[in-house]
């Protein structure tokens, strides 16, 4: 048994080679340093190290549920978590069956490459457009007040906040996201399209009865995958868009570990029980979407 596998690795090592950076990566950066979740249960000490810290059970749990800063940074992750679910997630499938739909396939590859391009832009680089755009001195307030108009606060106003958030993630990612729907529509059987032709079926109903069947899986295990990470929020975006206006409603829990790390100085231990709130929480979350999405009929993961 032992001398077939490693003849199979050996008929296949220029593969398995491929595999191994990938392998090690995951190896290092995500197996290894998981024994690092016992900061959560004790006082940590630099000298001791984090074996021989003492045990305290769940009292780092404790003062973070105690705390109505997390809660409110509990909440807004949540409520912008869901936002994106329902905002942003539909987009992508909507802009993937229009350029589905564009008949030249060169105009077709056009947009495809524009609205892709925002993805490859980062996001330090679209919150200093977007600061010289919106800000209290930026282009759209000069405009508004040389038309005699008051100057709008879009930075730094909370009930702004998240639709700016929505917004600029939809312009940056949609293009992205579209691209694993084109990739579903394009292993559709022409054939099929003949068929619903030849049944009389117009453009829109061949859509409905052939184009959106075809890829509901691919939507069904991509909408899994978003749910079960839903607690992680998007920290890139908002740590470069947000300020102390709008802490209110765009304060997430990464950005509020990140911040109390500094300022109030929350310990390692408060720290890794925030995270490994967040990875049950998002199993929990991604276990669950997976059920639903099979009782109703769809492809789950497992």
């Amino acid at each position: 048994m032992g001398k077939s596998i490693g003849k199979e690795i050996f008929k296949f090592r220029y593969l398995y080679l491929l595999l191994l950076p990938t392998v090690l990566y995951y190896a290092l950066f995500q197996y290894l340093p998981m024994y690092g979740v016992l900061l959560a249960f004790k006082d940590f000490h630099i000298r001791e190290g984090i074996l021989r810290s003492p045990w305290i059970g769940l009292s780092n749990f404790k003062e973070l549920v105690g705390q109505s800063d997390f809660w409110k940074a509990f909440w807004n992750t949540v409520y912008i978590s869901c936002g994106r679910i329902i905002f942003e997630f539909p987009v992508a499938i909507i802009l993937a069956l229009m350029i589905n739909e564009v008949a030249r396939e060169k105009l077709k590859k056009f947009y495809q490459t524009v609205y892709t391009f925002p993805h490859f832009i980062s996001w330090v680089i679209i919150s200093g457009i977007m600061f010289n755009f919106l800000g209290s001195a930026g282009v759209l307030n000069e405009l508004l007040a040389l038309l005699g108009f008051e100057k709008v606060t879009f930075l730094t106003d909370p009930s702004l906040f998240r639709p700016i958030v929505f917004l600029s993630s939809i312009w940056k990612e949609v293009g992205w996201s579209a691209i694993i729907y084109l990739a579903a529509i394009a292993g559709i059987n022409p054939e099929l399209y003949e068929a619903a032709y030849v049944d009389g079926a117009g453009r829109f109903q061949q859509l409905l009865s052939v184009t959106w069947p075809s890829i509901r899986g691919t939507a069904g295990i991509l909408l899994i995958l978003a749910v079960g990470n839903a607690m992680n929020g998007g920290f890139d975006q908002i740590f470069n868009l947000y300020n102390p206006g709008v802490y209110s409603t765009g304060d997430i829990i990464d950005t509020y570990v990140y911040r109390s790390a500094f300022d109030s100085g929350l310990g390692f231990g408060v720290t890794t029980a925030i995270g490994l709130f967040k990875a049950v929480l998002n199993f929990a979350l991604l276990y669950s979407a997976n059920f639903i999405v099979k009782r109703l009929g769809g492809e789950g993961l497992v």
